[in-house]
């Protein structure tokens, strides 16, 4: 599709262009030129939308579908849409599916029923065959296939020699391991955070023990064994803290946290609302504010929406049996930039794009359009109409959020919501 985006401001600081208002011209995906003032002779479709911005496309490093297996949960296609028009261009997908995705025919699946779409999907293999922390599965078949990371999700890598034997082993095909971490003997079977709150509502908690002693631990074993580990959804103030210290140390090691974990603490279980039962967990004030500077100093990489839907019969119960998890794609970036700066909020969502293997796509005169449509100023509250997925289970439900997403234009299509 060849358009003509009309006013446009662009937020993208590796653009020639950065912080000025553009016309835009777009050919068969390519930026073929960009300039104060485009004439529009060949009746080229044009985009003139409120207070229009764009930036590079945003990039979302733990998305879960549930297909196959989990259709009732959400879907590829739907899943894609929702991503759309949420503002991704390109989504990691977990996979916590029904087979576990754990073999190259598996991977292959999964992208097969993503392709021909605007969002390009990024296959996460399971680390282990069957997901069940065992024996590890067919990394360098996956690999080949198109897997960009290894991942039993939200599971801990519980034997160390597993972790320590799948750090060497990916070193030969520069594979990147994901190691969720939470020393689930400590754990146990807590539902919440492990702090005053946690005795004030009488459930169990998990401590912030359990994620800064298995982040250690891991931490150890990527020092003696190199080679590229991701740590997803950290939470604590400790965390960010190690994590540091291993960046200074030169180890190759990056990890993100999710927009709950920015924007909530565990206040927000006070009604026993099972949608804010998350993993990790909800935690303290303290903890959101040593997970912001770590963003804003680059300790942590990027945020994630940690897109993770739950149908109703999982979630609409007791809150101890409820499962872990919240969609969050739709309120992702206004959220984000309820607290942070429209180009920081950019910022995060596209810096693990390279750890990830995903295209860096500069907006200059040549390269390929793969951008986000948005308006930034926009304030709305999130509400049950405002859901895109097929479950409903959001934590963000009636919050009020900053910035609203037009949709986005990649592999040559244009996705925007219906006025």
């Amino acid at each position: 599709m060849n358009i003509l985006l009309k006013s446009v401001t662009i937020l993208d600081t590796m653009s020639p262009h950065h912080t000025k208002k553009r016309d835009v011209l777009i050919t068969n995906g390519v930026f073929e030129k960009i300039a104060p003032k485009i004439e529009n002779p060949n009746n080229r479709k044009e985009i003139k939308l409120d207070n229009l911005h764009i930036s590079q496309g945003w990039f979302d490093s733990s998305v879960s579908f549930g297909e196959p297996g989990f259709e009732e949960r959400e879907n590829i296609q739907n899943g894609l849409k929702t991503a759309a028009l949420s503002g991704f261009t390109a989504v990691a997908i977990n996979s916590n599916t029904s087979p576990v995705i754990d073999s190259k025919a598996d991977i292959q699946y999964i992208t097969s029923k993503a392709g021909n779409n605007a969002v390009t999907l990024y296959p996460i293999g399971a680390l282990t065959s069957n997901g069940n922390g065992v024996d590890l599965a067919e990394l360098f078949d996956m690999k080949n296939a198109g897997a960009v990371a290894f991942y039993d999700y939200q599971k801990q890598i519980k034997n160390p020699n597993l972790l320590k034997i799948a750090l060497q082993y990916v070193q030969d095909f520069k594979g990147l391991i994901i190691a969720f971490s939470q020393e689930n003997d400590i754990a146990t079977n807590g539902v919440m955070n492990e702090e005053g709150n946690s005795t004030k509502l009488g459930l169990k908690g998990i401590a912030a023990l359990a994620e800064e002693l298995d982040i250690n631990r891991n931490i150890f074993i990527l020092e003696y064994t190199g080679g590229k580990l991701h740590i997803p959804t950290i939470s604590t103030k400790k965390s960010v803290r190690l994590i540091r210290e291993a960046k200074n140390k030169g180890l190759d090691i990056t990890c993100s946290v999710s927009i709950n974990n920015v924007i909530l603490t565990d206040e927000a279980l006070f009604d026993f609302n099972s949608n804010a039962k998350v993993l990790p967990p909800l935690r303290t004030k303290e903890d959101i504010k040593a997970l912001i500077e770590g963003l804003k100093d680059g300790t942590i990489d990027g945020v994630t929406s940690d897109h993770n839907p739950i149908d109703i019969e999982h979630k609409k119960i007791e809150f101890d049996h409820a499962m872990f998890g919240s969609i969050g794609l739709e309120s992702c970036f206004g959220a984000l930039h309820s607290i942070f700066s429209a180009e920081e909020a950019v910022n995060f969502l596209t810096r693990l794009k390279n750890r990830f293997s995903v295209p860096i796509t500069p907006i200059k005169e040549g390269g390929i359009a793969n951008i986000t449509l948005f308006n930034p100023v926009k304030e709305w509250t999130f509400k049950i109409s405002d859901i895109l997925s097929t479950s409903k289970n959001a934590i963000l439900l009636n919050h009020t959020l900053k910035g609203k997403v037009y949709g986005i234009y990649a592999n040559q299509k244009l996705i925007l919501h219906q006025k």
